[in-house]
């Protein structure tokens, strides 16, 4: 009984993602944080403008450390990431609180990390539950679902990666985009 409400809860507080039921690992994941966010209040959640260093101390850390460590990227799709990535300026947007984004982002991070990304051409910006910020960032990106990865050229809007891969990981999709690729996000039209 105890699990079906935890997966009940899932449900209801998920980042607006729809889960593959062969994908056990995710779900279990999100279970998991769930279970952890229920315990969460607002002191325990960033909300803004913040930085990875941030993610790296509690109570984020506690779902950030392993989830950034443990991740090896596809050698493959990285050297493509290294060839094209430093032409675009990045804008995530996410939740501490969403399991999506606690899946994603230490990934993402990892990604940059060891293309040598300049985090000076990077925002991450953390929204609330309700998926909004103090200066109203989302709006302006037309963000609903949370992680949200957005790509610009120049100035200009590329593409972005929304919630979870399209392909087999998030690497090939953040490979796809900055090399030119054809690429949709799980809720382009």
């Amino acid at each position: 009984m105890k699990k079906l409400l935890i997966i009940i809860a899932a449900l209801a507080v998920s980042c607006g993602n729809k889960m593959d039921n062969s994908n056990q690992d995710v779900a279990m994941d999100e279970i998991e944080d769930t279970a952890i966010d229920q315990q969460e209040t607002q002191k325990d959640m960033l909300l803004g403008d913040f930085t990875k260093e941030e993610l790296q101390q509690a109570p984020f850390n506690s779902w950030f450390d392993s989830r950034y460590e443990n991740f090896k990227p596809d050698t493959d799709e990285m050297a493509t990431i290294n060839e094209n990535i430093r032409d675009y300026e990045i804008k995530v947007l996410m939740g501490t609180w969403c399991g999506d984004s606690k899946r994603e982002l230490p990934k993402f991070l990892k990604i940059l990390d060891e293309a040598d990304y300049d985090y000076d051409n990077l925002q991450l910006v953390a929204v609330d539950r309700n998926k909004t910020t103090p200066s109203g960032i989302e709006q302006d990106l037309e963000v609903t679902r949370v992680p949200t990865i957005v790509f610009y050229k120049d100035g200009e809007e590329v593409n972005r990666f929304v919630e979870y891969s399209q392909g087999e990981s998030i690497e090939e999709d953040i490979a796809r985009i900055v090399s030119g690729k054809e690429y949709k996000n799980s809720y382009a039209e």
